[in-house]
């Protein structure tokens, strides 16, 4: 899926990360964009935002779920920022643990008035999960704006790939009329990477960023 012309397309030309926050009162206060991605643990996301990033050690890539455990900022190019958010649902943490990442998602995702968009990130080798589901339902409580990213997609042969697909948004069309707009990956392959990017771009033009 193309969003915009070549002469378009987002090429990422500089990239700081600015800080790990605990908190949402830590978090930057510049005024600029924020592009969000969150999602299960383990689910591919610091290799994710590596991809995206252009760098194969900006977010740190481990085996070991929950390595995520701040709000961590990226300024991209000066003009926006990538977040990467804690996974949700990992279970092998204590329980106090647990709540503070939960309360420190939530609130991010209620209250940060220059959050753009949430990037969901799903498994593509995976059914919806549970609380996939829950918190998807949550973006849509609290009216955030989100779009839906598959990754793992190289680990799905391209027959059952479709049908993994289907599933899932088969799913999700019994708590929503309509699909968000969503995204294949490969982290490993690079795919997906200038649509998501070009996606940004788009959003970015649309607010005046």
């Amino acid at each position: 899926m193309k969003h915009q012309d070549q002469k378009d397309e987002l090429v990422i030309q500089s990239v700081e990360f600015t800080g790990g926050y605990p908190a949402l009162t830590h978090c930057p206060k510049d005024g600029k964009a924020e592009f969000a991605f969150i999602g299960r643990s383990n689910v591919g996301k610091s290799s994710l935002v590596n991809t995206l990033l252009g760098r194969k050690s900006m977010a740190r890539v481990s085996k070991q779920p929950g390595k995520t455990q701040e709000i961590n900022y990226y300024l991209v190019n000066k003009a926006w920022y990538l977040v990467d958010l804690p996974g949700y649902g990992y279970a092998k943490v204590s329980r106090m643990r647990r709540e503070k990442w939960q309360r420190l998602i939530h609130n991010y995702m209620r209250y940060r008035e220059t959050l753009a968009c949430a990037f969901v990130l799903l498994d593509a080798n995976l059914p919806l999960q549970k609380n996939d589901r829950a918190f998807i339902a949550k973006l849509g409580e609290w009216q955030v704006p989100f779009a839906l990213v598959y990754t793992k997609a190289d680990r799905v042969s391209k027959q059952k790939l479709p049908a993994n697909l289907r599933a899932i948004e088969k799913d999700l069309l019994e708590d929503w009329n309509e699909l968000p707009p969503t995204f294949v990956t490969s982290s490993k392959e690079g795919q997906g990477r200038q649509e998501l990017l070009d996606f940004i771009q788009k959003i970015n033009a649309q607010i005046g960023g």
